[in-house]
């Protein structure tokens, strides 16, 4: 069974920055694509950011340039840095493993507001 715990949201000004973080337990995530995701109040989920098991990244258009994402697998963590953080950016965000079926976490808040 895989476990994931996301950690690192909270609230930030626009234009700062924040680092979520995506632990993951019960099996190692070397081989596999991880994703970020973030769901917004009244709006669906929605992919943010994803890295492959080699490390190649893809990005949604509206972070492209303000957002990176990495992983470290000696620690079994994905990470989100996220910069120059809009309003628009206030959602929920959630990581995702997919083996079988996917696996998800259980979010971490993010609010950017002045």
């Amino acid at each position: 069974q895989i476990r994931l715990v996301e950690s690192g949201g909270g609230l930030v000004q626009p234009g700062g920055s924040l680092r979520l973080t995506c632990a993951a337990s019960g099996r190692a995530i070397s081989i596999y694509t991880m994703d970020w995701h973030r769901q917004a109040p009244g709006k669906e989920r929605e992919v943010v950011a994803s890295i492959t098991a080699g490390g190649s990244t893809n990005y949604a258009d509206f972070v492209k340039g303000r957002f990176t994402i990495s992983r470290d697998n000696t620690k079994n963590t994905m990470y989100l840095q996220m910069n120059m953080l809009k309003p628009e950016d206030t959602a929920v965000y959630y990581c995702k493993l997919y083996s079988s079926r996917a696996y998800w976490g259980q979010g971490t808040e993010v609010t950017v507001s002045s």
